[in-house]
Parts: structure tokens; sequence; C-alpha cells
């Protein structure tokens, strides 16, 4: 096993810059996740952990020993690609083991740690079989037993399992977490699905621009997130949002959908507030203390309902409900009710601020 420390590590291509003064320790035996959209630069990052991208800046350490400039193939990184590249005319075996033979390592130890990794992995039946042969699932754990038998200090994943179907990403995923448990090495796993980042990590890095956005465990993310882009991007479906003025003792959402919340709000004045589809809940729409709308439309997926509602001509939010939605058809006035304590607000930065709900009740507002 081996920590993970990136000093003030930055990367450019050209004018572009892909990682900007990033610091970032990962603990001996710890699965941490990088998360963000596109382009926001956390397969960069790994591969400068890998050492198959150089830094622009900065200093990565494995092990508590700088590896700046040390090359891939001697940093004892195991690296498993979204691509599974196997080797087509090679059965599983062969696959498995073929960097061992490489490195001359003596045959009894190699049938060893092809024997415990198959066994491991349960594919000790797929072994005379050619990549051609196996399912995707099977093609992956072969990916992940290649990287398993060089009994690496440190796991490596690039979007392991995004040319799998849903049922396969979810059976990896369990497969994963259960690998982790087992070895107890070190892994770094890039992801652009948020189901991965909350399923699998310790603790999940999100990224945005080539930046750290926050780091923490899935619980503190999501229940306390560091700004609006963080909040917005945990969550499905999203949060939804809704620009607000307020003063130092209350908060007013103009418009039909109009409301003042009386409070105290703790540093800059907020300027958009934030509600979880899941704290939403469709009522009366002459139903005192809640957001007024239109509803839309609802979807039924059997184990919850989500429901479209509109506030304003540019602003429709997001209800999600394990229960049964009342019968409405669209254009039909709804009231949204929510509780104080479910309440995000933003300041224009976006940056999240608290408030301290004062006593009394929400006061709708008329327009």
């Amino acid at each position: 096993m081996a920590s993970v420390t990136l000093k003030d590590v930055s990367k450019s291509f050209g004018a572009y810059d892909v990682l900007r003064s990033i610091d970032l320790t990962v603990q001996d035996g710890e699965f941490v996740v990088f998360v963000g959209p596109s382009g926001c630069g956390k397969s960069t990052l790994l591969r400068v952990i890998a050492g198959l991208v150089p830094v622009s800046n900065g200093k990565v350490f494995i092990g508590g020993e700088e590896v700046t400039d040390v090359p891939a193939s001697k940093r004892g990184v195991a690296f498993v690609f979204q691509s599974y590249a196997l080797y087509p005319h090679m059965n599983v075996a062969r696959n498995i083991s073929f960097a061992l033979e490489t490195a001359r390592m003596a045959k009894d130890e190699i049938r060893r740690r092809l024997t415990k990794v198959a066994d491991l992995l349960k594919i000790s039946h797929l072994l005379e079989r050619r990549p051609k042969q196996l399912s995707g699932g099977q093609r992956q754990r072969v990916a992940i037993g290649r990287a398993l038998v060089s009994q690496p200090q440190l796991f490596l994943f690039d979007e392991p399992l995004s040319n799998l179907d849903a049922d396969l990403r979810m059976e990896m995923r369990f497969e994963i977490a259960k690998l982790h448990s087992e070895i107890s090495t070190t892994m770094i796993y890039v992801t652009h699905d948020q189901t991965e980042a909350m399923t699998l990590a310790d603790r999940i890095v999100i990224l945005n621009h080539g930046r750290i956005e926050q780091i923490g465990t899935p619980r503190e993310l999501y229940d306390r997130p560091a700004n609006r882009f963080v909040a917005g991007f945990l969550g499905s479906p999203r949060m939804n949002f809704a620009p607000v003025q307020a003063n130092a003792s209350s908060l007013l959402l103009r418009g039909p959908a109009g409301f003042a919340f009386p409070g105290k709000f703790v540093g800059a004045a907020p300027a958009s507030l934030g509600l979880r589809p899941e704290a939403l809940k469709i009522v009366s729409a002459q139903m005192p203390q809640t957001i007024l709308g239109t509803f839309e439309r609802a979807e039924d997926l059997g184990y919850e309902q989500i429901a479209y509602v509109r506030l304003a001509d540019d602003l429709v939010w997001t209800v999600r409900s394990p229960q049964s939605l009342p019968n409405h058809t669209s254009g039909d006035p709804v009231g949204l009710a929510w509780h104080p304590n479910d309440l995000y607000l933003f300041d224009e930065a976006g940056v999240r601020i608290d408030a301290q709900p004062a006593s009394g009740p929400v006061a709708v507002v008329q327009n």
C-alpha cells in the first residue's frame, strides 16, 4: 500500500491549463474517486499520478517518496484503462501473466500469482479462453487481474465501467468495492458517473476547470456542498435553483412562485437558493407557506415518481417522491411544500452560505 501526495501540481498543454495548483493527499488503503464534468482534468490528473503525463509544475509523491521525474514503469502503479486493451491472440492466462513473463519471473511464482488472482476474481474457468469469447464484464475482470498480478502499491482506474451496460456496471461496482475491502490497496478511480462515485468512494474529489472544488465523504458532499457547482453536480435529478433577493433579515423569491423567508444570514447576502427534488412535496396551491407553480408532467419509474413544476417561463423545478403523486394534468396550479432546514443558499460567487431560520411562519409574497 502507499499514500499519494500532490503538491501544487499544474499541467498545461500549450496555452491551455488543464490542471491548476492541485494539492491533494490520498491515505494508505483509501479508495478515492475523482469526479467531474467532461474536460475538468480528472483523467489527466490520474495520468500525472501514473507518470504517463509529466507535470508542468509541482511535485508528486507515492509512499512518501518523490516520483515527479520517475518513469511510469518504476512507480509501482497498476493502471486499468477504459478500454480493456487485451491481447486478442492470447488466452486469459497469458493476458494476465504476460508482464510477469517479460520480467522473467520464475514460472512457479507466475503460476502462484495467476492462480491467486483468478480465484479472487472468479475467472479460473476462463483461463483458456481468448478475449473474443468473453463478455464485457469478464474482459474487465481480466484487465483488473492483469493489474492485480503485478502486486502494485497503487491501483489507478480510468472510467473502467463506461463500456458496460447498466446491469454489468452495477455488478462490477460491487466487485471492485469487494476487491478493495479484501486487498486493502490504495485505489484512485476516475468516473463521470456520480453513482459510481457515491457508492465506491471513501472520499470524493470533485474537479471543475482543472481545480478541486471540494473533497469529502459522499455524505459530506451531498449534505454540505461547498458551493453551487458541487450542490448541482451531486444528485439525480439535480438540485433545483432559483435567484433570490435578500436583506439582513429576510429572503425574497419574487414572481408568481414568490415567498419571503425570515432568517439571519451569515456572511454575504444570498443570490440564489437551492432545494433538492426529494425535499419538495406537491400540495394544493391554496396551502399557505408554499412555493407556487403549475404542473407540467410526471414520470412513473415504479420505485419513485418524478414530477416537473413550472415556477416561471424559464424555470422548471423537479420533484422526486417515493410515493404516488397526486393526480394532476398539465397546467394545474400546485404548491410546493418544503422545510427551511432543507434550503441551501449561495452568494453571487456561488459559495454556500448559512442561514439561521427565524421563528414564525414563512410568508407567501403576493404579486
